[in-house]
């Protein structure tokens, strides 16, 4: 049986094969999200692979769930940092608050296990740089590019899950 991958315990205490599940799943979403970046320069794909690698969980327990929490919770980060930008550029005030709403919103909404999924997102898609065209539209293609590594991230470990479970499923059927 395969032990879930948790913070704490050193590398010889991990499923082999888990690790190496993780690894490829990380791989794909990063190849994918970065094909995306380089045929597509102009659009800010760079941060659709923050997005997968945040999304895509580490131990095969509940990952499907945890992965479909993660993607809500950048949903969350993402709409709160897009809802202030435009209320007011960006700045350390309004970036406070907007980590204040996401925590209290994502407490609320039971998503505690992407909290820092939501953070992340919130900040992506407030900060910016000062050019003459950083405008809304700026923070909407960055919430599109999180969204996209989280749909990336969701349907690969969703693939993944499939796979293992038909697996397991066989294995059973022999037995």
């Amino acid at each position: 049986m395969n032990k879930p991958i948790s913070p704490g315990k050193t590398f010889k205490e991990y499923n082999g094969t888990q690790v190496s599940i993780y690894i490829v799943e990380c791989t794909i979403g990063i190849c994918i999200c970065y094909t995306m970046y380089t045929y597509f320069p102009q659009h800010q794909f760079f941060w659709s692979m923050v997005s997968v690698v945040l999304v895509i969980a580490p131990d095969g327990k509940n990952s499907n769930q945890l992965a479909f929490d993660r993607m809500k919770g950048n949903i969350l980060g993402s709409s709160i940092g897009l809802l202030l930008f435009l209320v007011h550029h960006p700045n350390l005030f309004l970036i406070c608050i907007g980590v204040t709403l996401t925590i209290v919103t994502g407490t609320f909404l039971k998503l505690n296990t992407a909290m820092r999924s939501s953070l992340s997102s919130l900040v992506i898609v407030m900060i910016h740089e000062e050019q003459e065209n950083s405008t809304w539209h700026i923070a909407f293609e960055r919430m599109g590019c999180v969204m996209f590594g989280c749909i990336v991230g969701l349907l690969i470990t969703i693939t993944f899950n499939s796979f293992s479970n038909l697996k397991k499923q066989s294995d059973k059927d022999k037995e």
